[in-house]
């Protein structure tokens, strides 16, 4: 029916990699991600517009990449222009963990409205993308749209009060994108957005005279124990001193990222973890607020641990069987957002601990080997491709192939990681 337009927007396969921007609700909860298809050859900056043809040639090969493990229980939203919406690649996504989301540059046909009705009827939904006013053109796909994501950063700062009360009256839930900043979420909180898409809340936002807390420098002392090869009793010993601490990490290691029975008292935990793990997870506590439960779905800790992840296979990839560097690269991604976890600069929080030089050279100035890993996952996470990620993939030796495999693999991990906590979560956009 649509083989023509199939055709014309296939590319190699190979070509591609994988971004993920997260989508909070006013909860500051996950519901969703956006998922970002780029090339990333020396010579493919100027591809990076073209989001949809690299979009159709991964959903021709959902098979290999399998939405559950990109996304987990989140909604994925999916770019889709004329040719792919007319195109039967689309069939090949699951209506019911996708949003399509209807790029700006299309046109309102009549054709393009049949087709957008008659996918909703088989299920799937719609959001369009990048409204900077409110158009005659918005208002022929308003009946058919669940979503209008607002790019806040193409409207006037005096105008988008205005905006948002005339959309607002369509009846469809609002997202904001592109929130960089706190004060920008706070203004678009106040105007009734729903949703919200943006790094605002891993942005640090450095407080003059700010300190660290002591439970926080606890976690920290721990940290040094265990990279220190400390006496296994004494590590123990400075665990039970803090009962918030013990608490919450017998709570991560019965999560169902830990295989094996159930652990029902700290030294067992010590024990059967181990020291490596051990400290995976005490890395991990640091985003946990002292006597809160653990937030497996905070946005900010699963980029954390996603980042680490990442560093870690990417060590494991290029430097095979070398537990040690893939130990400490983990360390520099999940500590790379620890700024916007405390509010004080990076070499204040480094001088309460003692690290190996490469991760201090990766997390203060992103030099060496971890360095150009740390700035691979920042890259990737910002959909930016093209030469700037083929020279950084060059200078550490791994493909796009490989790394697109050990994000899929990354995204697996954390997925596993939160699974406990994440299923509620996708209720609200459905």
């Amino acid at each position: 029916m649509h083989a023509d337009a199939t055709a014309a927007v296939s590319v190699p396969s190979d070509d591609f990699f994988l971004a993920r921007q997260p989508i909070l609700g006013r909860d500051q909860h996950l519901v969703a991600f956006e998922l970002l298809f780029r090339a990333a050859g020396e010579d493919d900056d100027a591809k990076l517009t073209d989001g949809a043809a690299a979009t159709a040639a991964v959903i021709s090969h959902a098979s290999q990449l399998g939405m559950e493990q990109v996304v987990g229980e989140q909604l994925a939203f999916v770019n889709v222009d004329e040719v792919v919406l007319m195109s039967d690649f689309v069939r090949f996504l699951p209506s019911h963990k996708v949003i399509l989301e209807i790029l700006e540059t299309v046109k309102p046909t009549p054709e393009l409205l049949a087709r957008v009705a008659e996918l909703k009827e088989l299920g799937f939904k719609f959001a369009v993308d990048d409204v900077v006013e409110h158009s005659s053109e918005l208002d022929k796909l308003v009946q058919l749209v669940d979503i209008i994501k607002v790019d806040v950063k193409g409207v006037a700062p005096n105008e988008l009060a205005q905006l948002v009360d005339s959309l607002r009256r369509t009846g469809k839930r609002l997202l904001a994108e592109k929130v960089e900043t706190i004060d920008e979420f706070k203004l678009c909180m106040e105007l009734g957005f729903e949703y919200f898409q943006g790094y605002y809340f891993a942005r640090p936002a450095i407080l003059s005279g700010r300190k660290i807390t002591p439970s926080e420098i606890t976690i920290l002392r721990l940290l040094e124990l265990v990279n220190s090869n400390a006496d296994s009793q004494a590590i123990e010993t400075a665990v039970k001193r803090d009962a918030l601490i013990s608490l919450n990490l017998l709570r991560l290691v019965n999560s169902r990222a830990v295989p094996g029975p159930r652990i029902e008292s700290l030294s067992q935990a010590l024990v059967q973890l181990g020291r490596r793990q051990l400290g995976r997870w005490l890395q991990i506590l640091l985003y946990t607020a002292a006597g809160a439960r653990v937030e497996l779905k905070s946005p900010l800790l699963q980029l954390a641990t996603t980042r680490g992840k990442l560093l870690e296979l990417m060590t494991l990839r290029v430097r095979p069987g070398d537990t040690a560097s893939a130990d400490r690269a983990f360390t520099v991604g999940i500590m790379s957002l620890a700024e916007a976890l405390f509010s004080v600069p990076m070499a204040d929080i480094l001088a309460h601990v003692d690290i190996a030089h490469d991760v201090r050279e990766a997390l203060l100035e992103r030099e060496g080997d971890f360095g150009t890993m740390l700035r691979i996952a920042e890259l990737l996470e910002a959909a930016e491709g093209g030469g700037k990620l083929a020279c950084a993939l060059k200078k550490i030796g791994l493909t796009v192939p490989e790394v697109r495999e050990i994000e899929l693999a990354a995204f697996d991990w954390v997925r596993e990681l939160t699974n406990d906590a994440q299923a509620p979560v996708q209720q609200s956009l459905q």
